[in-house]
This record gives C-alpha cells, structure tokens and sequence, in this order.
C-alpha cells in the first residue's frame, strides 16, 4: 500500500508543487539525480569512470504533450552524446530514452514522432561511438515500444531494450529478443499495474525474473541485469557460469546512488557494472518511483529530511 501511496503522489501536481517548493528536498534528491544539465550528468559519469563503473544516462522527461518538447529532448540528449565524446568517455557511456520523452503519446502520429527522434538520437549515438537504450514504461506501452525497437535495429541492430519482470508477458518477450545482437535490461518494475498484466506478489515477481534471466543467460544476446538484490545478483553470476559466459558477456546495472559499496565491489572483482544516471530538470517523477521502490530509500529520504530540519 505505500508503494502505490508513492506512485500515486508521483502522479500529483499537488504533491509535486508541495516536494518541490521544500528547501530541504533538493539536497536529498541529489543522491539520485547528478545535476540538472548534461555537463553535470557527464561529470559524474567521469567520476564514476574513475572508479572502474559504466554508466547510462537518462535525460529526464515525460508525459511530453508537444512536438517541440519531443524537439527539446532530442537535443538534449545530442548535447550529452557530443559532451561524452569531446570528454573521451562513449566507450564507459550510453544514452537511456524513454519514449515518451521522445514524442510516443503526442495525439497525431506519436508513434510515428517517436520513432523518428529516436533515430536522430541513435545516430548521435553512433557518431560518439556508443549505444542507446529504449526505457520500459507502464503495460500499455510496451508493444508501442517493442515495435519502435524492431524498427530501429534496422539500421541500428545495437539498440536495447528494457523488460519488466513483474509482467506476466516477459518471459516470452525475453525469448523473443535473446537473439544474435540483441541488448537486454532485465528488472523487476516500477510502476503500478493491475493483477490482470502483472505478478503482485513480490516472490512471484522474483521467481519470474529468475526464469527471465535463465531465457537471457542461455540466449545469444548480451543480458543486462538491473537489480539490487543480492539474492538475484548471485543467482545471475551462476546463471552465467552456467551457460558459460564470460564476465565481458553480460554486465550488471544499479541505479546512481543506491548501494553504490556493491556497485564498486562488483566492479573490482571484474564483474561489469553500469550505474543508471538520471539528470535533467523534471526529476520528480523518478524520484518519487525511486523511494516507492525500496522502503529504504524512503527512510533514507525521511532521515535526511530531519537531520537537515
């Protein structure tokens, strides 16, 4: 009930003017939000570089409603990919689009827009020398999404997807894109689904996203395993042991700010570890999906909040 309380609030304007207009906030919200601009997205991805860590960067933004807010976007992210190559940092770095940001739910031809800024963005990619990640939203745009990724991998064949675990249908989409070139991220999900779509009980959701896992681990793509559990995390290094993957042939993704002592662990026991960066201005959304994740987050948030009142 306080994960769909959250995710509801997330949801809130009235909530969200109340979150932001709190002095006390924007410093907290820094553990999870490397800065509003694309230089100071890249330099966290330096530091992060430094210790031995990959990083994807999300330009935050949804619910865009106009064309020229999907324009907006777009260029943001070319600035970002051309930041990452003059600072000699693509090869530690890709860009993450959700596809909304991008255009996907404008009421004329969104699908369309979508597909188009996406491409612009794919080949900004492809100048810097690195890849992007379509971003998974809510079950009603998954087949929108999947779609848009298969006209993509046309021209880009290096493009990846995200799936959710906690969908019942993931298992078969993990089979439909374990194929030869295909990139991966595999988590559990975050947003507020009904029964009908999604596993409800959190042992569900886990056991679902071992048997995703073993689909990815045995297929010919490369898996990219978004979790925080340290049960799952261990289950993954087996499942690869297993099907006899070396440790450059799957990585392991964690979002900037959380567990960030077994992010570097990983890292310096050869395991490849890409932290999830968000940046950008319209951080509240995310933020709010982030403490509706993990009850620890929101304690951490609630602590930090009293010790700077």
């Amino acid at each position: 009930m306080l994960r769909s309380a959250l995710l509801a609030a997330g949801r809130s304007e009235g909530v969200r003017r109340l979150v932001e207009a709190n002095p006390l906030t924007r410093p907290v919200v820094e553990r999870f939000v490397a800065g509003a601009t694309a230089r100071e997205a890249v330099a966290v991805t330096r530091r992060l570089g430094e210790r031995g860590l990959h990083v994807t960067l999300d330009r935050l933004g949804e619910d865009t409603l106009e064309a020229a807010q999907a324009t907006e976007t777009v260029r943001g992210y070319q600035e970002v990919l051309r930041l990452l190559s003059d600072a000699g940092l693509a090869d530690r770095a890709e860009v993450s689009v959700k596809l909304s940001a991008v255009g996907q739910f404008l009421p004329a031809d969104g699908e369309k827009i979508a597909l188009e800024n996406a491409q612009l963005i794919c080949e900004a990619a492809q100048d810097a020398g690195t890849t992007v990640t379509l971003d998974m939203e809510d079950h009603t745009t998954t087949d929108s999404t999947l779609g848009i990724l298969r006209d993509l991998r046309v021209d880009f064949p290096w493009v990846g997807a995200v799936l959710q675990a906690y969908l019942r249908r993931t298992e078969q989409d993990c089979r439909d894109l374990a194929g030869a070139g295909s990139r991966v991220r595999l988590c559990k999900g975050a947003y507020a689904e009904p029964e009908s779509v999604a596993f409800q009980d959190k042992s569900e959701v886990d056991r679902s996203y071992v048997r995703c896992l073993k689909v990815l681990m045995q297929g010919e793509g490369y898996p990219m395993v978004a979790s925080h559990d340290p049960r799952l995390i261990s289950i993954a290094g087996e499942l690869a042991a297993q099907a006899g993957r070396r440790p450059d042939e799957f990585e392991y993704q964690m979002l900037y700010g959380i567990r960030p002592d077994e992010q570097r662990r990983i890292a310096a026991e050869g395991g490849k570890l890409r932290v999830y960066v968000a940046y950008g201005d319209e951080w509240y959304g995310y933020f709010m999906r982030r403490l509706a994740e993990r009850p620890a987050n929101l304690a951490f948030f609630l602590r930090s909040l009293a010790t700077r009142g």
